[in-house]
């Protein structure tokens, strides 16, 4: 543990929306997954790529919306963690083409395409534990999505930034540090919040 407050304040909030997330019921769960799938593919640009994940755990889930874009011939890109918590990218072939990795994490087993890759995107879809009404994300404090958000930044990417929760982790406010990010939506099973200022 270290003395900086806002490193605890984050420490605490995280164990409280985990701990929330564990308690929630399979049936909830499911639901919730298949609702992300109707809500997310409308923000998704004509002919633009997607750069997604496999929800874990409590996570959100994204099986469905895979599926869903899969069938419906719209790349995606899925994250392959590298040993110093940087991300490169590699193309969602199917949930039969997906390998378990180290984390409890699925990847892809398609060839990769470096961590670049996801520049070229037109949505990315961000995992997260909370995100304020300012559109600031907390996420769980390894750091691999603000590495892909500063090399978006640093491409002059603009692609839309959503974060996919359940309904009671959209907050008045969470920590936050000068050099984060925020995102332009938030995704939970009841619909779509937009911040003005993303």
């Amino acid at each position: 543990m270290t003395d900086d407050p806002l490193y605890n304040d984050k420490a605490a909030l995280r164990s409280q929306l985990l701990a929330a997330r564990r308690a929630l019921s399979p049936e909830r769960r499911a639901a919730a997954a298949l609702a992300l799938a109707d809500r997310v593919p409308p923000l998704v640009p004509a002919g633009a790529t997607v750069a997604a994940y496999v929800s874990v755990g409590a996570e959100p889930g994204t099986g469905p919306l895979l599926d869903l874009l899969h069938r419906r011939g719209v790349p995606v890109l899925l994250p392959v963690l590298l040993p110093d918590n940087d991300l490169d990218w590699a193309p969602y072939q199917g949930r039969e083409r997906l390998a378990p990795a180290a984390r409890g994490l699925l990847e892809p087993t398609a060839p990769r395409l470096g961590p670049a890759a996801v520049t070229g995107v037109g949505l990315v879809l961000l995992p997260g534990l909370a995100v304020d009404r300012r559109g600031l994300r907390l996420g769980r404090g390894g750091g691999s999505y603000d590495r892909v958000l500063a090399r978006l930044a640093a491409a002059g990417a603009e692609p839309l930034l959503a974060t996919l929760l359940y309904e009671d982790e959209l907050l008045a406010r969470v920590p936050a540090e000068p050099h984060d990010r925020p995102v332009h939506a938030v995704v939970t099973p009841a619909g779509v919040q937009r911040f003005t200022d993303g």
